[in-house]
């Protein structure tokens, strides 16, 4: 696995350049891809087996998600929590290679400084939990190189990750909003 390790710094060159891999997350450990780099996102998508289940969209600020394509009056409705680990399913224009045809897909704004200053260098990524369907999401790297071993182009250390929450997921309907799964953050 040593060859597949990066640091951060490295790990931000591989993405730009169109590469996939693990890093941690504001929450668990996360496979990641540019969001705005179709065939890595086909890829991970394909590593992940998620035919019509889109991934969660990350950024470093809610100007970077209006600049993907996420209308500023679907933001609006979830905005006061954000940053947090609080993933909200919100329509998207345009980009169905990310939404994969259904028309939504979650997003949060993170909170977490080293992941930001990533997200600061390479825009969105498309993320979901580093685990096989039906496991658990790998709170460690360890874990991680279980599930995916050399399938993925790199691997970033975060050591082990406290939460084993994922985060919370809502989705507004109307002028409600309703709570899909429960994780750190109640509303």
């Amino acid at each position: 696995m040593n060859n597949l390790l990066l640091t951060r710094e490295q790990a931000t060159d591989a993405l730009n350049s169109g590469k996939i891999g693990i890093m941690p997350t504001d929450t668990v450990y996360g496979l990641v891809a540019r969001a705005d780099n179709e065939q890595a996102v086909a890829r991970a998508y394909a590593l992940k087996d998620r035919e019509r289940k889109p991934g969660t969209l990350i950024a470093a600020s809610i100007e970077q998600l209006v600049d993907l394509g996420v209308p500023q009056e679907e933001i609006a409705k979830v905005a006061k929590w954000w940053p947090n680990p609080l993933s909200a399913v919100l329509v998207m224009n345009g980009r169905e290679y990310l939404h994969q045809g259904v028309g939504d897909i979650a997003m949060r704004v993170v909170s977490d400084p080293a992941i930001i200053e990533i997200l600061n260098n390479t825009g969105p990524l498309i993320t979901s939990s580093a685990n096989l369907p039906g496991q658990p999401g790998a709170t460690s790297l360890a874990e991680a190189y279980a599930y995916f071993g050399h399938a993925v182009d790199f691997y970033v250390d975060g050591g082990t990750i406290a939460s084993t929450q994922p985060s919370t997921i809502v989705k507004p309907v109307g002028d409600e909003i309703v709570v899909l799964r429960q994780g750190d953050i109640t509303l």
